[in-house]
């Protein structure tokens, strides 16, 4: 039997989220994300509405640079953007809920992410079934959750993924599995999961622009250039997809990391921010149902932006907080003078992970 598979995408979710939870701030242009702090701000956007993409504000930008979009738009005339803390529980929370709406027409979930999912409509047997079972999902998010989704239907994760960032906000996208090949000839090969800046320039060196052209590349071409990621590749391009929906991911670690407001090679100021992100990385650990960790790893940006990473495997497992935050210092030292850290570069930001848990 031929696989029906949807994607669902919340529609700026973050965002989407704090504008229903807040009149006051309805209509207006809206970026969660990092303090911008006047222009000064140092982390990035987590996630901007549709009126602040229109500035050209988009998830990753940093958010001194949403700052002076969000500047020159007021300049022009156009409403400020209203800049606000990420709240996780409370998206954590409408997520849930999210999910558990989908459960209740679909026996097989994959949550891609706190703000997407995979969901397998296959029982339904028709297309046009599925279609209606997507609007009726679409439409009950509307109404208990104030909030929009765009959903993609395929004959696979790759066409559904794609299929739904086709209408947004608030679209439903269908895409038969006869119509899989033609639907994607004419996309920019970055629509294509996979493809990022780097594999893109790879191939724009050879002329290819989309997926059809892509396409003329044989592959032989393709496994030499790419490898194993090249035969997969291939099948991809032509809508091939046979990965399976996978309802559970296993945790394979937990960490957390935080951009300096300074770059400062100050042990003080690191230490401090070292014993918090510590604290919260060891509490998302517990809440997560883990009762011991093996390995423990840290991550180091300096200003020019390299970023090197230190871990330890412990001899045994841990279970508590002094071990955790002694073994991140003995990681961390090493970067304050010569050792790691020979030219004494300022740092810009620090990450702390917990891996092997059970």
């Amino acid at each position: 039997m031929k696989r029906i598979i949807a994607h669902l995408d919340m529609d700026a979710f973050f965002a989407a989220v704090e504008e229903r939870d807040n009149p006051r701030i309805k209509g207006k242009p809206i970026v969660v994300g990092s303090d911008p702090m006047y222009g000064q701000g140092r982390g990035v956007v987590s996630t901007a509405n549709y009126k602040a993409r229109e500035y050209g504000i988009r998830s990753a930008v940093p958010i001194s640079k949403a700052w002076q979009l969000s500047q020159m738009a007021k300049a022009q005339g156009k409403p400020e953007v209203v800049f606000l803390d990420v709240d996780f529980k409370k998206y954590e929370k409408a997520s849930a809920e999210i999910m558990q709406i989908i459960q209740k027409y679909s026996p097989l979930i994959e949550q891609a992410s706190i703000d997407e999912a995979y969901f397998d409509l296959t029982q339904l047997k028709t297309f046009s079934k599925a279609k209606k079972i997507c609007q009726e999902i679409k439409k009950e998010i509307k109404n208990k959750q104030k909030l929009t989704a765009s959903v993609g239907l395929g004959p696979n994760k790759l066409i559904a993924k794609i299929a739904s960032d086709m209408q947004k906000p608030d679209g439903l996208t269908m895409v038969l599995p006869e119509e899989a090949e033609d639907f994607l000839e004419p996309l920019s090969i970055r629509k294509i999961p996979g493809i990022g800046p780097q594999t893109e320039k790879i191939f724009w060196k050879m002329g290819v622009r989309t997926v059809k052209e892509l396409k003329a590349i044989s592959f032989d071409i393709m496994t030499n250039t790419l490898g194993k990621w090249g035969m997969d590749l291939f099948s991809k391009i032509r809508g091939q997809d046979d990965s399976p929906l996978i309802e559970e991911r296993e945790v394979k670690s937990v960490g957390e990391q935080e951009t300096f407001p300074k770059d400062t090679l100050d042990f003080k100021i690191i230490f401090s921010h070292l014993n918090n992100l510590c604290a919260d990385v060891f509490a998302r650990f517990q809440e997560n149902g883990f009762r011991k960790f093996k390995t423990v790893v840290i991550t180091v940006r300096f200003s020019g932006f390299e970023t090197k990473t230190k871990s330890h495997t412990l001899p045994s497992e841990a279970r508590d907080l002094k071990t955790l935050k002694n073994e991140t210092l003995k990681l961390m030292l090493p970067f304050l003078d010569r050792r790691q850290n020979p030219s004494q570069k300022l740092i810009r930001l620090i990450g702390v992970r917990v891996e092997k848990l059970s």
